[in-house]
């Protein structure tokens, strides 16, 4: 039996992502968003409701960045994520984030965060929240890499949100290669 939610956008566990962001001063600021996700292989999609900072912060600069990150780390996302920028401009040093000047758009990234996307901004709707930005870079530090450069998450175990519980989880190790040819028998 299976109970119903009704309609709700709770895809389960959602990556939570530290959008950062600087305001018209250069101050770094950073939010978590958990609605977020990719809308093609250079797009992503975000919903930033219109009265946050980053919402004024992304329209003045047109840029963006989306980083994850781990366990370890934990305390400063949470941190970002429950303040505000508008009544606490300091958050981000208060946190223990380290912003760092992105390499390929006028946005902060995060020392502490292995993951980093670069991104501009295509479009914004802050009636629907409905944020889309070009994916210009993907950096990820060598830390979280396997032998061959590839992604490890078992050495990264990315943070994602649970909206069932309202809780942050982290993905773990492989468990299966994807794509096979189904076996028969």
């Amino acid at each position: 039996m299976r109970k119903n939610f009704g309609a709700k956008a709770m895809l389960c566990p959602e990556m939570a992502l530290v959008v950062g962001t600087y305001d018209g001063n250069g101050k770094a600021n950073a939010m978590v968003a958990a609605w977020g996700g990719v809308g093609d292989d250079q797009e992503v999609v975000v919903c930033i409701g219109g009265n946050h900072k980053t919402a004024d912060n992304l329209l003045s600069k047109k840029a963006f960045s989306l980083s994850i990150g781990g366990k370890e780390s934990l305390s400063k996302i949470d941190y970002v994520g429950v303040l505000s920028g508008k009544s606490n401009p300091d958050k981000v040093t208060e946190a223990g984030l380290t912003p760092e000047k992105g390499a390929f758009v006028d946005a902060p990234t995060f020392s502490e965060l292995p993951f980093v996307m670069e991104c501009r901004l295509k479009s914004y709707d802050k009636e629907s929240c409905r944020l889309v930005g070009e994916i210009v870079n993907v950096a990820v530090d060598e830390s979280v890499l396997d032998e061959k450069g590839r992604i490890d998450f078992s050495k990264w175990r990315p943070l994602c949100y649970d909206p069932f519980s309202q809780s942050y989880v982290e993905i773990g190790p492989i468990v299966g290669p994807a794509f096979q040819k189904p076996r028969k028998g």
